[in-house]
């Protein structure tokens, strides 16, 4: 770098290599004709041309101002040669000095052109006394290897362009602020176009004609760009529009403000008590908010009124949801439904508003019934949670709405759920839910009517006693029920039957007990004929045992986790047992072992056994610890055992072992003494499979089998 001071220029700073490069091209342009040049580029090689400095223009450097003369004496100065021609004349003499450069010289200068003092060649631009200006800018030399101007070529980096970080930025923009774009002329493209003078007025006139039709193009195109922006923009809003919409892709973007703009009543005119079976006293309390919905006026002349909310309780499946229809749908007024999940959001204060919004809603149609299905899960007990400080905001509503300052008249709340003990405390007090009606599980009289009611819905054999299949479901509710006939319906007509017979009722009970049928599990004889003997065991002591459920069917098909089993149906629903009907279900639990060792030897006894044990164990200590049926025990539970003394435990233990050991010993005795039914029986089994009540009853009193 050096400072180059003038009269007619301000000061400066630039780079030595960008100036000599320009004075020498402008020396050369000034001293030699094109002529001369061109002769001595022919002679030149291609790879020396190649290797040039940018070349920058007086403009670039801030020189225009100067005289030919002034540049010339500039020139002189910088530059030793004379003549473009003895430069050339040297360069051609020393034709790799450009590509060997290894270490740095003692100049800037040297460095740069890769001029070296070694082996008695003179420097192209250099003279044999050093000046002034090479003196001050001679550094010692720096044990550095640089790469030669060939090697950079080859390497991909162009020595014509400076590399980035070479010349600083504030340089760069000086040396360019004055630069502006080269724009060219019409008239200069005519001259280098060499178009005739006669034609220039349809050049000017062509060339203007296709700048318009571009530039119209080019709008045109902007303006088609911007309406398909816009058409795109308004077909994505319909597609957010639309999937807010629909009812399978609900997409709804809610903010804090809450519940959707209005809550639509349902009209349950098609729903009413006659189609709730098997909780006639459900209904019966019912009734009462059926009448006051009808005919408000009969009990408030009195000065009563009526309970503002109904609490439905019970098992999933009973009924619950079916009888809150009715209920709107006997009163014929407005049903309003929601599920407690509903009013549960992520944003605060959205469950609270949804509440305000529906009670608004049921108020402005009363009298009508609001229906909050799973209620413990928006009315649960209260509690302070860090996870969820806002948790009791919704129910806090709820409760204001039910039974608060403002009155709420004409409007029947009925709430259903399976945990009433999740349920806070507040919510359950007269004047909110007032009732509690308790939906239980069917008996056998409410079985029969549900699967009577549908079997209507379904083509069904005449001789389908629906009174047998209510006895062999036992703890069923009604929506277990609907589906055991949905499954017999389905099995029927998967073996193309044209109605349902009582075998694909008694199919679907056994399906949902036990598992479906594993027909594809391979069952050797041997095992075969165990599991026939020992069911045998089982149906020969319920058969013969006078306090025992009668028989409903045998069977040795595998289902589920069994290799077969023996089904009995309670004449009636028990609702208590005797001690002789508790031992006579643990002697029917031992028939299966008892007959294995008494046809087999005690030697091939199986562990098929292992569940009748389970349950006659368990009947055994119940008599003893709960229900008193123990004689040196006497009448005295014992709840807790790990809590008794030693020597009450080994009494209980021993007791329970007495109750099994002749268990085991009765059922042993009838199994011997009917041993010729015993193998009739487990023959019958092992070719048909299965029997029923009538089948086994048949062959016990050794009478054929009728075609089946």
């Amino acid at each position: 770098m050096f400072s180059l001071s003038t009269s007619l220029q301000p000061q400066v700073t630039v780079q030595l290599s960008h100036l000599i490069n320009a004075l020498h091209s402008l020396k050369g342009s000034v001293s030699s004709n094109t002529s001369v040049n061109h002769k001595h580029r022919e002679n030149i090689p291609e790879q020396d041309l190649n290797c040039t400095e940018p070349s920058l223009t007086l403009r670039d450097l801030g020189l225009t101002d100067l005289g030919v003369g002034q540049l010339d004496e500039l020139v002189q100065k910088l530059l030793p040669c004379a003549t473009p021609q003895e430069s050339l004349s040297q360069l051609r003499s020393v034709p790799n000095i450009w590509r060997t450069s290894h270490l740095s010289s003692d100049s800037f200068f040297h460095n740069k052109h890769g001029f070296s003092r070694m082996g008695g060649v003179t420097p192209v631009f250099c003279k044999q006394n050093k000046s002034p200006l090479l003196t001050l800018l001679t550094v010692p030399n720096r044990g550095f290897k640089t790469l030669s101007r060939t090697r950079r070529l080859q390497g991909g980096i162009d020595s014509r362009v400076e590399p980035e970080g070479y010349t600083p930025s504030f340089m760069k923009g000086f040396l360019t602020r004055d630069k502006g774009p080269d724009v060219e002329t019409l008239d200069k493209l005519l001259q280098n176009k060499n178009i005739p003078d006669g034609q220039h007025d349809a050049f000017k006139t062509g060339f203007a004609e296709g700048f318009l039709k571009a530039q119209a193009l080019t709008q045109r195109t902007q303006e088609s760009l911007r309406r398909t922006r816009l058409i795109l923009l308004v077909l994505l809003l319909l597609g957010l529009y639309g999937l807010s919409k629909t009812p399978f892709l609900s997409v709804r973007f809610r903010t804090t403000s809450g519940l959707d703009s209005a809550v639509d009543p349902v009209q349950m005119k098609n729903v009413t008590f006659e189609h709730v079976k098997g909780a006639e006293e459900a209904k019966n309390e019912l009734q009462e908010v059926v009448e006051f919905l009808r005919n408000p006026q009969k009990f408030t002349v009195l000065g009563g009124k009526l309970p503002k909310g109904v609490l439905l309780v019970g098992p999933p499946g009973t009924g619950k949801t079916l009888l809150a229809r009715a209920v709107a749908g006997e009163a014929d007024v407005p049903f309003y439904y929601a599920s407690g999940s509903e009013f549960d959001e992520m944003f605060v204060g959205v469950g609270a508003s949804r509440i305000r919004n529906l009670f608004r809603e049921a108020k402005g149609n009363a009298p009508c019934v609001i229906f909050i299905d799973e209620l413990d899960s928006v009315g649960g007990k209260r509690i302070e949670s860090p996870m969820h400080p806002y948790s009791r905001q919704t129910i806090n509503q709820l409760l204001a709405e039910m039974d608060g300052f403002k009155p709420n008249e004409g409007v029947i709340i009925i709430g259903a759920t399976n945990f009433p003990e999740a349920l806070d405390n507040a919510l359950i007090r007269p004047g909110r839910f007032d009732m509690q009606v308790t939906v239980p599980i069917p008996d056998v009289k409410g079985r029969t009517e549900i699967i009577k009611w549908y079997l209507k819905n379904i083509k069904v054999d005449s001789a389908v006693e629906a009174g047998v299949i209510a006895r062999g479901t036992v703890g069923f509710s009604g929506a277990e029920l609907e589906n055991l006939v949905n499954q017999a319906a389905l099995k029927a007509a998967v073996d193309g039957k044209d109605m349902v017979t009582m075998k694909d009722l008694e199919f679907a009970k056994d399906k949902i007990l036990m598992g479906p049928e594993r027909r594809s599990a391979e069952i050797d004889t041997r095992n075969k004929e165990i599991t026939a003997y020992h069911e045998s065991g089982h149906a020969i002591i319920a058969y013969y045992t006078k306090d025992a459920m009668p028989i409903n069917k045998a069977t040795i098909m595998p289902r589920g986790p069994t290799l077969g089993h023996v089904s009995m149906l309670p004449e009636n629903d028990r609702w208590s047992e005797t001690r002789g009907q508790l031992l006579a279900q643990m002697d029917i639990s031992m028939g299966g072992r008892v007959a294995e060792e008494l046809i087999f030897g005690s030697e091939n006894i199986t562990t098929g056994a292992s569940s009748d044990f389970d349950s006659a164990t368990k009947i055994a200590k119940m008599m003893v610890t709960r229900f008193g049926m123990s004689e040196k025990l006497g009448v005295m539970t014992y709840a807790d055992l790990t809590k008794q003394s030693p020597e009450t435990q080994a009494a209980i233990e021993n007791e329970v072992r007495t109750l099994l050991r002749d268990s085991y010993e009765r059922a042993k005795v009838i199994l011997k003494s009917r041993a010729k039914e015993h193998k009739n029986l487990a023959e019958a089994l092992l070719q048909y499979e299965t029997l029923d009540a009538k089948e086994i009853k048949l062959v016990l009193e050794g009478k054929p089998i009728g075609s089946r």
